[in-house]
């Protein structure tokens, strides 16, 4: 393990601790990813360095497409961190959404507003041929979060932010985006039972906001296949 100076472990996973500090003036998100003991020392160093790679990649390309990502400002590939934005005045997608639930909020109207946001960032992903690999309300960030749910304020260009692109490619077939689609729908039915339409209407955006219409209906189509093939395993166990 790393020490950071004055930096602060806030977050450890199964492949990476998070710091938060200053960075050149800013409040910045350190990412340090893990040795895999279990490889042979070079393999992991290579493939550690890909992935870091692969990671920096899909954010500035995320970026350009019109999602919001943390800015990347400097990459240590062989102290295996990224340097990056830290979002400020910001709350995790699944806090909000259990929040908002526990407050009584009327389901329909948030999932309305989530939706919108949501579908619209993945549509803009897909349309650039980029895969997040982890879709999920956990690496989703609502930024400037009010008392009142405002349809006209929340919008997937400025207050929603994807984060935590650790498994995402920037090259992809149908089928990856049909999985992309799969893992985020079993996700919001694990996590947000509350709301069953959730998917459905982020679904919806999602088509509307497509960049490439025919190639829109082969990743339906293949999401349809993935979806079911997916009913089959659960079935079967």
């Amino acid at each position: 393990m790393l020490i950071m100076d004055g930096f602060e472990l806030i977050a450890q996973g199964a492949e990476a601790r998070v710091y938060k500090g200053v960075y050149l003036g800013k409040l910045t998100l350190i990412k340090e990813r893990f040795e895999k003991k279990y490889r042979h020392v070079d393999l992991d160093t290579r493939l550690t360095k890909d992935r870091i790679r692969a990671e920096c990649r899909a954010m500035v390309r995320a970026k350009a497409a019109g999602v919001v990502t943390p800015a990347v400002y400097f990459v240590q590939l062989e102290r295996r961190c990224i340097y990056m934005e830290y979002i400020e005045n910001a709350t995790v997608l699944k806090d909000f959404i259990e929040n908002s639930i526990s407050k009584g909020v009327n389901s329909d109207h948030l999932s309305k507003l989530i939706a919108r946001g949501v579908g619209m960032l993945v549509a803009r992903l897909h349309s650039k041929n980029i895969i997040h690999g982890d879709l999920t309300t956990s690496n989703i960030l609502l930024k400037h979060v009010g008392e009142e749910l405002n349809m006209e304020k929340y919008d997937g260009t400025s207050n929603f932010v994807i984060i935590d692109f650790g498994l995402a490619r920037v090259e992809s077939s149908v089928e990856d985006k049909a999985v992309d689609l799969y893992v985020l729908e079993r996700s919001l039915l694990s996590a947000h039972s509350e709301i069953p339409s959730l998917f459905s209407e982020i679904f919806n955006i999602y088509q509307k906001y497509y960049t490439h219409k025919h190639q829109c209906k082969e990743v339906i189509s293949k999401y349809k296949e993935v979806q079911a093939r997916g009913r089959k395993r659960l079935m079967i166990g």
